[in-house]
């Protein structure tokens, strides 16, 4: 069995902690290396020249070796917290903005998801797990995503709402991210789609159809939402009034649908307000 790769930043508050947690338990059953990463920036300047600079001085290097007897310390407590004999943790203390430190361990440890809280425990925290996060989601779009609730607890996702207005002919390798954790737990994903008061068109009509042959294998149902003021409201409406929904799962490149969502701030309507973990995977160009 291949391994997956795991990506879990950290700034050691509770709310990262805790996605931590759920990543851990939703792949109980998946072979996984899971990566602590920890960035950190020495100086107010994030020219590369000062940075290279900062990486000469004490400050630099007691910042640095404080992250990494962090790192060490949280990996040490999820070893002794976590016996699953399929699960390896490995720690990462990199200089560098969260941002550029999630981009490139991405590409070199073969990422497969990135998990990570919606804000932070505390207002010194929240520049960590609130800004950053919408930085990763609206930058990084070639790794999956999830966003994890404060104080989310981890529970089996009897249903996952996929989100999708059916203007793009999905592959199966750009769904493999749902279809993949739809499997993991038995769980039936819920097409959901924002009925705005516009007939569907031949278009959508080819991609819906479509869309059901490439979940083939996973349960899947199809649910019309009666648009509200907002897309996104609707969809947030429709998920708080189906307990049995676990998470909810997007694409990061929505042509007009997503561009419309956008502009009704999605990020905070639903990465800042869902109650519920939210998945969110790239389109493959």
């Amino acid at each position: 069995m291949i391994s997956k790769h795991i990506l879990l930043p950290t700034d050691f508050s509770s709310n990262a902690r805790n996605a931590i947690d759920y990543a851990i338990q939703m792949f109980g059953k998946e072979e996984c290396i899971f990566y602590i990463l920890n960035a950190f920036e020495v100086g107010a300047s994030g020219l590369s020249s000062t940075m290279a600079k900062n990486k000469n001085t004490r400050l630099h290097q007691a910042v640095k070796e404080e992250s990494e007897r962090h790192v060490k310390s949280l990996i040490e407590e999820l070893k002794t917290n976590n016996e699953n004999t399929l699960h390896q943790f490995k720690g990462l203390s990199i200089s560098d903005s969260l941002l550029n430190a999630v981009g490139k361990t991405i590409i070199d440890y073969s990422i497969s998801f990135v998990f990570m809280g919606s804000k932070g425990s505390s207002a010194v925290k929240e520049v960590f797990m609130g800004s950053s996060t919408v930085s990763v989601i609206k930058h990084i779009d070639f790794c999956r995503l999830v966003v994890v609730p404060e104080n989310y607890s981890f529970r089996i996702p009897e249903q996952i709402a996929f989100a999708t207005n059916f203007e793009h002919v999905y592959s199966k390798v750009e769904l493999s991210p749902l279809f993949n954790l739809a499997n993991l737990w038995d769980s039936e994903i819920v097409i959901v789609h924002v009925n705005t008061g516009k007939k569907i068109t031949p278009h959508q009509e080819t991609c819906k159809n479509l869309l059901e042959e490439r979940l083939d294998g996973v349960r899947i149902c199809f649910k019309e939402v009666p648009g509200e003021s907002k897309i996104s409201d609707a969809i947030q409406l429709f998920t708080s009034e189906h307990t049995a929904i676990g998470m909810i799962a997007m694409v990061n490149y929505w042509h007009s649908f997503f561009e419309k969502l956008t502009t009704e701030n999605v990020i905070n309507r639903v990465v800042f307000q869902t109650k519920v973990p939210f998945l969110i995977f790239p389109i493959i160009d």
